[in-house]
C-alpha cells in the first residue's frame, strides 16, 4: 500500500533524517519506535505532507508522489492524528470534524449534511457514545481521541457519499493522555480500521501496547533506520536495545529496603474536599509510594489538594511533624512539598525561556529564609538529573519531553522538599529517559524524600512503588504491597471488595493495623 525509499531531511543544516525508508500492507499496523528526537515524527509529517523532504520517494499504491501541502497527502489518503490535540472544546464533535472543510448550501454552512456525514463516520467506527452534537468539553479525554480519528478519516466535503477516503492513518503517540481502560477502548478501534483494511503507522513509548497491536516494528535512531522487526519473532528487551543502542539492565531499580525507610514527611487524617472524601495517608522518608485508579478516581485531586492548589476542607495534614493544611501552592513549597503535574507543557515549564531560568521558577517565585539562592546551584542540579541540551541558555521549547521534564524536576529539587509528588511522571518520554527518571526517583528517595507517584502505566507503578494506594470514586479503596499483581489492583480500582490482607507480609516500614488485618 505504502513505500516511503530514501527519505532525508536537514533543519538549518542538520541532519534530522538519513535515507529512512518503511512500508505498510493494507490492514497492517506498523509500530515506529526509537527515543525522542530519533526522527520518528519528522517522519510522519513529511508523509503527512507537513514537510517537504530534501530527498526520497513516497509511492501509495504504485503511484510516486512529491507532496508540498497537507491537502495534496490527505487527496491521496493519507490522515494524521498528531500527539497534542487539535479540538476546539466549545465547539460541537461534528463542527471540530469539519472545521474548515464544512459542507455548504446556497453559500451557508450545511448543518444538517455536517451532522449527518459525522453520525455515519461514528457509526462506522461502532462508536456509541458520541453524537454529532455534543460538545467536546463535555467528553473524556479517550473520547476525544476518537473525535480526532473521526476528523482524520472524515472526506473533504465534496467526496459525495464516500465514507472515507483515508487508506493509511498514522498515529503519534495516540494513548500518552489516556488511562490503562482507555487504551483498550482505543485498541479496539484501531483493530476495527484495520479490519476495514486501513493501514496504521503507530508511534509509541508504550512497549506493551505495541506488541499487543502491531505487526511490524520499525527502530530509528539519531534519524536512521535500525531494523524491522516482525513482533512474533522479537522481545522489548530486543526492541528496548535497537532503540538505545545499550543494555538496560532493569527496567526499574531495586525497591526501599524495610531499614531505608524513615520518619513520617507528610500524614492526612480524613483530608475531603468537593472531590475526594475520608483521606487518610501517610508518607515516609526513603519510600516511593504508587497511587493508581482509573481516569477521574481522584487521583489528581489528591495530590492537587496535598499541594494546596485544589486544598482540603475538612480533615488534618501535616508536614514534617508540623500541622500545615496549605490553602494555597505558596504555603505547600514553603513547607517542603513539591508537585510535578502531569502537564509539564501548560503547567510545569515557560517553554520560551532558558532551561537555567525554568530551573529557577520556584526559587525565584517562592524565596525561602535560609536556603542559598538557587542561582549558584543550578548548573549541579542539571548535572543531577542527567540533563542533556544544547546548554543552560536552550530554550525549553527545543528539548525532548524527557529533557523538559528533567528540567520541571530540577526547577522543583531547587526548592530542597521533603516530599515530592508526581503526576504520571513519564507520560510521552521514551524508554532511555524512562530508566533516567525512574534511577533519580528512587536516588531521591534514598536521601531522605518521601516520594508519591501517580501512573496510568500500571507495569511502572509495580514497578517502582514500595507500596500502592487505589483510589475509586474519590476514596482511597484500599492499600497494598509492593509487586502486587494488576489483577488486584484493578479489583479495587473498579469498585471492588479489597484482598483479604490475612497472612499478607507487612509493608516495609509500616506495620499493618487490625483494621487492615480484619
Amino acid at each position: 500500500m505504502l513505500t516511503m525509499h530514501g527519505v532525508s531531511k536537514s533543519f538549518l543544516g542538520v541532519r534530522v533524517l538519513h535515507d529512512v525508508g518503511l512500508d505498510l500492507e493494507a490492514g497492517e499496523v506498523h509500530a515506529l519506535v526509537g527515543e525522542n528526537g530519533a526522527g520518528k515524527s519528522t517522519l510522519m509529517k513529511i508523509l503527512a505532507g507537513e514537510h517537504v523532504p530534501d530527498s526520497g520517494t513516497i509511492t501509495i499504491d504504485g503511484a510516486d508522489h512529491a507532496f508540498t501541502h497537507p491537502s495534496q497527502a490527505q487527496a491521496a489518503g493519507i490522515g494524521i492524528i498528531h500527539q497534542e490535540f487539535a479540538l476546539l472544546a466549545h465547539r460541537t464533535v461534528a463542527e471540530n470534524v469539519f472545521l474548515g472543510r464544512e459542507p455548504t448550501r446556497r453559500g451557508l454552512v450545511d448543518r444538517k449534511a455536517m451532522e449527518a456525514r459525522t453520525a455515519e463516520l461514528l457509526a462506522e467506527l461502532d462508536e456509541t457514545g458520541i453524537t454529532p452534537r455534543t460538545l467536546v468539553r463535555d467528553l473524556s479525554v479517550a473520547r476525544r481521541q476518537t473525535v480526532e480519528i473521526v476528523k482524520a478519516l472524515a472526506p473533504p466535503a465534496t467526496d459525495g457519499d464516500a465514507p472515507t477516503s483515508v487508506r493509511v492513518l498514522v498515529m503519534d503517540e495516540p494513548t500518552a493522555p489516556l488511562a490503562d481502560h482507555e487504551v483498550e477502548l482505543l485498541s479496539a478501534l484501531v483493530r476495527r480500521l484495520t479490519r476495514r483494511g486501513l493501514g496504521i503507522l503507530y508511534i509509541s513509548h508504550r512497549l506493551r501496547e505495541v506488541f499487543d497491536l502491531a505487526q511490524r516494528i520499525t527502530v530509528l535512531k539519531d534519524g536512521r533506520r535500525v531494523t524491522t522487526l516482525r513482533t512474533r519473532d522479537t522481545d522489548a528487551d530486543s526492541v528496548v536495545r535497537a532503540m538505545v543502542g545499550r543494555e538496560l539492565t532493569a527496567y526499574y531499580p531495586p525497591r526501599a529496603r524495610p531499614e531505608e525507610i524513615g520518619p513520617e514527611r507528610l500524614t492526612v487524617t480524613g483530608g475531603s474536599n468537593a472531590r475526594i472524601s475520608g483521606i487518610d495517608l501517610t508518607l515516609r522518608a526513603g519510600e516511593v509510594v504508587g497511587v493508581a485508579g482509573l481516569q477521574g478516581s481522584g487521583r489528581t485531586s489528591l495530590v492537587r489538594a496535598l499541594f494546596g492548589a485544589a486544598p482540603f476542607t475538612a480533615g488534618t495534614m501535616t508536614v514534617g511533624g508540623r500541622q500545615l493544611r496549605p490553602a494555597r501552592p505558596r504555603e505547600a513549597i514553603r513547607a517542603g512539598v513539591a508537585l510535578v503535574t502531569e502537564d509539564r507543557k501548560t503547567e510545569g515549564l515557560a517553554l520560551r525561556q532558558s532551561v537555567r531560568d525554568n530551573a529557577l521558577l520556584v526559587t525565584r517565585a517562592v524565596p525561602i529564609r535560609g536556603r542559598p539562592h538557587a542561582g549558584r546551584e543550578v548548573t549541579a542540579l542539571l548535572e543531577r538529573v542527567r540533563l542533556q541540551a544544547r546548554g543552560e541558555d536552550q530554550q525549553a521549547q527545543y528539548l525532548s519531553g524527557g529533557n523538559q521534564q528533567k528540567v520541571v524536576i530540577a526547577k522543583w529539587l531547587a526548592a530542597r522538599p521533603q516530599v515530592l509528588l508526581f503526576d504520571e511522571p513519564t507520560r510521552g518520554v521514551d524508554v532511555g529517559a524512562k530508566a533516567a527518571i525512574h534511577t533519580l526517583v528512587r536516588e531521591l528517595a534514598r536521601e531522605g524524600l518521601a516520594v508519591l507517584i501517580i501512573s496510568s502505566e500500571l507495569p511502572e507503578l509495580i514497578g517502582m512503588s514500595d507500596r500502592i494506594l487505589v483510589m475509586s470514586e474519590g476514596r482511597l479503596a484500599g492499600e497494598l504491597p509492593a509487586g502486587a499483581p494488576e489483577e488486584e489492583i484493578m479489583r479495587l480500582a473498579t469498585g471492588g471488595p479489597p484482598p483479604d490482607s490475612a497472612g499478607a507480609p507487612p509493608t516495609p516500614g509500616r506495620p499493618h493495623t487490625a483494621r487492615e488485618t480484619e
